[in-house]
């Protein structure tokens, strides 16, 4: 079975803000299945400088169609209202291994 992982790079710009942002996510994402295996923490560029990261975010999904109905959920549309004024987000989908 293929799992579906979810990865964000954020600039934080409020992270009092920020964590109100992370405290409602995170029980919407768990509810679809979504494990963080990465929320913060310390990385390292091994190779290559086109990708300069600033806090690293990995969920995984059991499925892509579990992780387009968290992004989609009403709830996580408001949990978002809170991030997007404090934060600049990339976000990528990816088909991956269990």
């Amino acid at each position: 079975m293929s799992a579906y992982y979810l990865i964000a790079d954020v600039r934080i710009d409020d992270m009092d803000e920020y964590k109100k942002y992370m405290e409602k996510a995170k029980p919407i994402g768990e509810s679809y299945g979504g494990e963080y295996l990465v929320r913060g923490g310390d990385f390292q560029i091994f190779e290559g400088d086109y990708f300069l990261p600033r806090r690293m975010v990995v969920i995984r999904f059991p499925s892509k169609e579990a992780c387009e109905a968290f992004y989609n959920d009403p709830a996580y549309k408001e949990a978002r209202a809170i991030r997007e004024p404090v934060s600049d987000m990339a976000l990528i989908g990816v088909e991956g291994f269990e």
